[in-house]
């Protein structure tokens, strides 16, 4: 069974820039786009030597990896090539002014 967690208004979310949140001892991070979708993933790089995501540099729907520029897609969590690897994603619902994460 599911549920819907509030994290954030989406009104005050600032475009292109991940702000981290801590659920059930996981960060994640959350992405509004210059488009108005938003996008939540683990706030985790896929690099065998890790790092975070949050601050990593969005183009369109993808983050990049600011430690090591892996470009990750924002939608389904794939590092794309040549890199491979998978960020997990979060569910999100987006209803009055409200981002919900379902978990």
């Amino acid at each position: 069974m599911s549920k819907k967690v509030e994290l954030a208004n989406y009104s005050t979310l600032p475009e292109r820039t991940g702000q981290v949140f801590e659920m059930e001892g996981q960060e994640i991070a959350l992405f509004r786009l210059t488009n108005g979708d938003v996008h939540a993933i683990e706030n985790r790089s896929p690099h065998p030597k890790g790092g975070t995501l949050a601050d990593g540099l969005v183009s369109g729907e993808y983050v990049f990896c600011p430690v090591y520029d892996w470009k990750i897609s924002l939608v389904n969590g794939q590092v794309q090539a040549p890199d491979t690897g998978l960020v997990k994603v979060y569910p999100l619902e987006v209803s009055n002014d409200k981002v919900y994460i379902i978990v």
